[in-house]
This record gives structure tokens, C-alpha cells and sequence, in this order.
């Protein structure tokens, strides 16, 4: 990358506390919230169902939850099942559903560098089964397609590491 001429002395400014990276980490600073964030794009709604996807103590995922609830990532469903107390569901947010080419950028990546080039899964638009991916643009207000539109289908090339 290339700096603008006023920024190309960079011992004459900061971002500080205004550095967006740094506060995305400081909101996803933990595997179980990252992961409760991939879940919820993978249909999985409930509490418990949390805990035994992504194998973490009741505790992580009540505090991860309550981070992503605070930050507008996740959103409170009420449900309730025949005969039974009424419960809550979490579920994406408009916030969170735009982190979706973050999860799917670092999923490529990890493909690419760490599973030889071919992950356990993959991500297809769903009428015509062409790869999604995410790449840069000079146009950020081109669309991308809806997560509704994406159908994750297992890859049969993939070979779990020794």
C-alpha cells in the first residue's frame, strides 16, 4: 500500500484509539465469540447448542454472548417449546450479518496457508454452485451476495492433517 503524501511521515500521526482493526479484535477478542459468530451463520441458535459446537464451558459462552449482544452483533428471540419454560434464541443482527466476508476472507486464507489449499468446506452461491469468495474492489457499494443466497457444502478433496 502507498501512503498519501501528508500521512507518508508516519512518525507524524497515530490512529491511537481510533484504529477500527483494533476495535473489532477487542470485540471479537476471544475463540468462543469468533466462533459463536460462525455458528450463528451456520443456522446454530441456541444456547446449548453454542456449548457443544464449539466445545466451551457454559461460562465462555455466556460472556461471549453478552459482549456480542452489547455490541449489537447478536439479538434475543424468544421462543418456547410445548410444555416448556419460554427460552431465548440468538441470532445474527444486520451488524453481524456484514461480518460475513470477514469470516469468509479469513476461512480463504486459512484454506490457502494452512490446510494446503483445500479447507473442509465450501461456500457456493446456491441457484448456481459457482465458488463465493471475497477479493478487493474499487467499489464498495457493489453487492455481495446475501448470506440466504450461500449454500456451505463439504469439500471431498479435503484431507484432515496428521
Amino acid at each position: 500500500m502507498k501512503f498519501e503524501d501528508k500521512l507518508r511521515d508516519r512518525q507524524q500521526w497515530s490512529i491511537g484509539d481510533g484504529c477500527s482493526m483494533a476495535k473489532v479484535l477487542d470485540l471479537l477478542s476471544t475463540k468462543t465469540a469468533f466462533l459463536i459468530i460462525r455458528e450463528c451463520f451456520y443456522g446454530t441458535t441456541r444456547f446449548e447448542d453454542f456449548m457443544e459446537r464449539i466445545g466451551a464451558s457454559a461460562p465462555a459462552v455466556s460472556r461471549a454472548i453478552k459482549q456480542l449482544e452489547a455490541a449489537g452483533i447478536l439479538t434475543r428471540v424468544p421462543y418456547q417449546e410445548p410444555g416448556k419454560r419460554a427460552r431465548d434464541e440468538y441470532r445474527l443482527t444486520a451488524a453481524g450479518r456484514d461480518l460475513l466476508p470477514v469470516f469468509l476472507s479469513l476461512m480463504q486464507w486459512g484454506d490457502k496457508h494452512l490446510q494446503n489449499g483445500q479447507g473442509p468446506l465450501r461456500f457456493v452461491a446456491a441457484d448456481t454452485g459457482r465458488p463465493v469468495g471475497v477479493r478487493l474492489t474499487d467499489d464498495p457499494d457493489a453487492p455481495g451476495p446475501n448470506p440466504d443466497e450461500i449454500e456451505v457444502r463439504l469439500n471431498r478433496g479435503f484431507q484432515r492433517a496428521r
